[in-house]
């Protein structure tokens, strides 16, 4: 959410995403035997209504970016592996992985299945779709996803040849894969959207196969899209021609598109949608109480910070002090009992205490004005000021939702208050808003990270490089950098623990990014909707689902 949220997830905070042990546990086993007796039976539709937010920036697994686009990806796709019921991953379009004695090489068996028009799903498309993250001239911003393999980050940064990247298919059944250095989450990896495969006879004869429903929006997952009426809705359809079709329950999924979370959630209460909040929707923050107590709002901790990242390329947030004064000013807490309501974690380090459980206090205490005082008075000196009236107004931007727009309304008064600066609000709707960010065309910035995948590194790796494709902040470090690329080839495992701890160290020392919260999953559902598994990571599939 990354996060990717990510990576951020398109909206909330409040919000964030399901975690496996929610329902998605306790469920499994009645579902299983539901899915395989009553619902295969049953008249009651299969039909699951859900809302998503907004328009998916883009369906082309290349190029996804966002957790609204991974949402609909993770249903119409089939990765090499896919995070399973318990999750973790399981063989998905691979039938068979075999591991070298280094655990560098993996040998994928590519199953018999097909694409949704037909066409058999081959090692040569893993091979195509891959590559072509990896072309620079594609611009796919999590193309660093896939430097683990052997030659991506010199064909995706240096300009190395793709022909020397570790990805071959050795026929139409066997994708082999070399590894720079042994990666112990790999197969977490190859369940994550950048990993997904295309139909490469399709890609080759239409570049543009990913921007609309049809024809050529091929897919070889659980659900095939059959429409997508831009702004407005995507309707999913079970995919026939699906190697596990047997298993799909669900026949229709409609994906509406609403960024008001009162009309969404106003649209459950009246039984027109069956799922209402994160992960792939929002909930009004004024509801949250009332939920509670009604007993019917579901909670879960996930993986993943909500933050503001600074623009260190420009003044005055190129100025270390002023970053940390920023900061320190925050009173989280209150954020999250006034307005959030839904039982996050004040965040004082990037990385999730799940990941770092022995560093769960942070780096600072929360509202620490005093210390964001004196922060602010260096900056201001080594800036030319002598006054906090003389800086020049800091403009703060979010993407347009309701709860984004009053943690801003309140961090705005946060930092008038109590460092006397005067703030300004921005916001644009999601693709324009990301667009923005990415091309660093802000001061400060709301942005939120789902993990990936269960590994630290998730979290730190996205600042290892100025230019990397989630970084949005231009900071980059040596030091930093040093730690996480020896971490990479690093075998003892708490040796590399400590020099991620080490590298999380100086990220929060430079302040590139201010921690505000982590994630936890608030929703309600229809009582009836049964094995919508989700993972700790914060992303649901629907594979499972069916109605009682």
């Amino acid at each position: 959410m990354k996060k990717r949220l990510s990576i951020f997830f398109s909206m909330l905070l409040v919000l964030s995403m399901f975690l496996a042990a929610c329902g998605g546990n306790d469920n499994a086993d009645s579902g299983e035997k539901g899915s395989d007796s009553d619902a295969g039976k049953s008249d009651v539709a299969q039909e699951l209504r859900v809302n998503i937010n907004t328009e998916p920036p883009s369906l082309h697994p290349g190029l996804a970016k966002d957790s609204t686009s991974g949402t609909v990806l993770r249903q119409t796709f089939d990765g090499l592996t896919r995070i399973g019921k318990d999750g973790k991953p399981e063989e998905a379009a691979a039938e068979n992985i075999e591991v070298s004695e280094d655990q560098k090489v993996y040998t994928f068996t590519i199953r018999d299945a097909e694409w949704s028009n037909g066409d058999p799903v081959t090692a040569h498309d893993f091979e195509a779709a891959w590559k072509w993250a990896l072309d620079p001239n594609n611009q796919s911003e999590y193309a660093y996803q896939l430097h683990v393999i052997q030659g991506a980050e010199d064909a995706n940064l240096n300009g190395g040849s793709l022909d020397d990247v570790g990805v071959v298919a050795k026929d139409d059944k066997t994708l082999e894969v070399t590894l720079a250095n042994p990666t112990p989450y790999f197969l977490e990896l190859t369940a994550f959207y950048t990993y997904l495969p295309f139909n490469s006879k399709i890609a080759e004869a239409n570049p543009n196969w990913a921007h609309d429903a049809g024809d050529d929006y091929t897919s070889n997952g659980p659900f095939v899209m059959t429409e997508w009426s831009h702004s407005d809705k995507i309707v999913l359809e079970k995919n026939e021609k699906y190697w596990d079709a047997d298993t799909v329950k669900l026949d229709s999924i409609e994906m509406i598109m609403i960024n008001d979370p009162n009309t969404e959630l106003s649209m459950f209460d009246n039984g027109e949608l069956d799922w209402a909040g994160a992960p792939t929707g929002a909930l009004p923050t004024d509801a949250m109480q009332a939920l509670k107590d009604a007993g019917t709002l579901v909670t879960q901790s996930i993986a993943g910070i909500y933050n503001y990242k600074f623009n260190t390329t420009v003044e005055p947030t190129s100025n270390v002090n002023i970053r940390k004064a920023l900061t320190h000013a925050l009173n989280r807490q209150e954020l999250i009992d006034n307005i959030l309501q839904g039982e996050q974690q004040p965040a004082m380090g990037i990385v999730p205490p799940s990941m770092f459980p022995e560093n769960e206090e942070g780096y600072f205490p929360d509202n620490d004005v005093e210390t964001a005082k004196e922060f602010l008075q260096k900056g201001l000196e080594e800036l030319g000021y002598s006054d906090p009236s003389e800086l020049p107004a800091i403009t703060l931007s979010y993407n347009t939702s309701e709860a984004h727009q009053k943690i801003a309304q309140a961090i705005q008064d946060m930092w008038v208050q109590n460092l006397g600066i005067e703030v300004t609000l921005d916001n644009q709707e999601w693709a324009v808003y990301l667009d923005k960010v990415h091309s660093l065309d802000y001061q400060v910035a709301r942005m939120g990270w789902l993990g990936d995948y269960n590994d630290a590194i998730n979290f730190l790796d996205m600042y290892k490089d100025a230019n990397g494709g989630n970084n949005d902040t231009g900071w980059e470090d040596p030091a930093y950098q040093e730690l996480l690329t020896n971490s990479a080839t690093e075998a003892d495992p708490e040796v590399r623990q400590q020099m991620l701890k080490d590298a999380e160290a100086i990220f929060m020392d430079a302040m590139p990014v201010a921690p505000i919260y982590f994630y936890t999953n608030n929703w309600v559902q229809d009582d009836n909707l049964k094995d919508v598994i989700v993972s700790g990571l914060g992303d649901a599939q629907f594979k499972w689902a069916y109605f009682e």
